[in-house]
């Protein structure tokens, strides 16, 4: 019974052994700059709101390093036996000497990007690891007789510009929101994000098109119900998340065209649809003002607009009860009102 029980543990250890070896494919393992698969599989951009960042969701790669910034790479000076951080969560892709880089790992994150660690004096990770921000991932080595770490950060396979994602002065994350957009075989990033400072950010909830005007209201509309409120400002508008929550649908559906619903507290969703763009995928985690679409007139639309509806436990309900389209506001009390008893208020 005892080596039966002993085979039984070799078959599991030998099934967990290669799941994490299967997880990335042989390239992934061995090259630095690879094409993330299924990256862009649902839409053919993303944004990353690092503004919702909490301080434990982030850390400088050389937090006692001084960083200079090289050919879209920061050159972190320090001294020797320091150690090396993960920038955020995520997974070992890489762990390995390569040529021109000595050692160096690679980690691919949740939010699209890819770190890179290079001229490790020794990884203390190997591929499939996960890794918490902060986590040590390496101790610093150097060449020539200086300390120091090469980091630069990638989308894509492609090299990005590290100062819109980090000061390196202050070794602060930007508090910005980043869209990635993929023309051809290249990947453009543009700031669609002011700064916001982090100790100050309680944004609760945000009108989902500022600046709006409604050009067709919830309720009976030409002998049928319309089952959410049509606002309109111009083609390829922000549309704004309205509270924090998941991505469950990102896609094109019938006559919305491109759609998105956001599953939020309480049973309570949100749709945006007849968008030109859907620029989160489904398992996204968004927060309120984060920008997830641009507007279209996608599906079954006579001008470029958004259609909103508000669902509370599958059934549609007037998105008056939590949006004030004039002041272009969310109604804070109702919302309140609402987290506390799961019920929207028609007063």
């Amino acid at each position: 019974m005892k080596i039966r029980h002993l085979l039984y543990i070799l078959i599991a250890l030998t099934l967990l052994t290669s799941a994490v070896k299967d997880e990335f494919t042989p390239a992934e393992r061995q090259q630095i700059s690879i094409e993330t698969p299924g990256l862009f599989e649902q839409s053919e951009a993303f944004t990353i709101d690092f503004g919702g960042y909490r301080a434990t969701d982030y850390s400088f790669p050389l937090p006692v390093g001084k960083a200079t910034v090289k050919d879209s790479e920061l050159e972190i000076t320090t001294n020797k036996g320091d150690a090396v951080k993960a920038m955020f969560d995520g997974t070992v892709r890489l762990s390995r000497h390569i040529s021109g880089h000595g050692n160096a790992i690679v980690v691919r994150h949740s939010n699209g990007l890819e770190t890179v660690y290079a001229r490790n004096a020794e990884n203390l990770v190997k591929v499939g690891d996960r890794v918490k921000a902060g986590q040590t991932i390496a101790i610093v080595g150097g060449e020539n007789g200086k300390t120091f770490l090469t980091f630069y950060i990638m989308v894509n396979g492609g090299k990005v510009n590290p100062e819109i994602v980090v000061q390196p002065k202050s070794h602060k994350l930007t508090r910005r929101t980043l869209l990635f957009h993929k023309k051809g075989n290249h990947v453009e990033m543009s700031v669609v994000g002011g700064e916001q400072k982090e100790s100050k950010r309680k944004l609760e909830a945000c009108y989902p098109l500022p600046g709006a005007k409604v050009i067709s209201p919830y309720g009976r509309r030409g002998g049928r119900a319309h089952s959410g409120v049509d606002i309109k400002t111009k083609a390829n508008d922000d549309i704004l998340a309205a509270f924090d929550g998941e991505v469950v649908m990102s896609q094109r559906y019938a006559a919305y065209g491109n759609l998105i619903k956001i599953r939020h507290q309480k049973g309570l969703e949100t749709w945006y649809s007849h968008n030109s763009k859907n620029l989160v995928s489904v398992g996204d985690r968004v927060k309120a003002g984060q920008v997830i679409a641009l507007t279209g007139q996608t599906g079954r639309a006579t001008t470029a607009h958004l259609h909103l509806e508000l669902r509370v436990n599958g059934r549609a309900v007037n998105p008056n009860l939590l949006f004030d389209h004039k002041t272009h506001t969310v109604k804070m009390e109702a919302y309140k009102t609402f987290l506390k008893t799961g019920k929207l208020s028609k007063k």
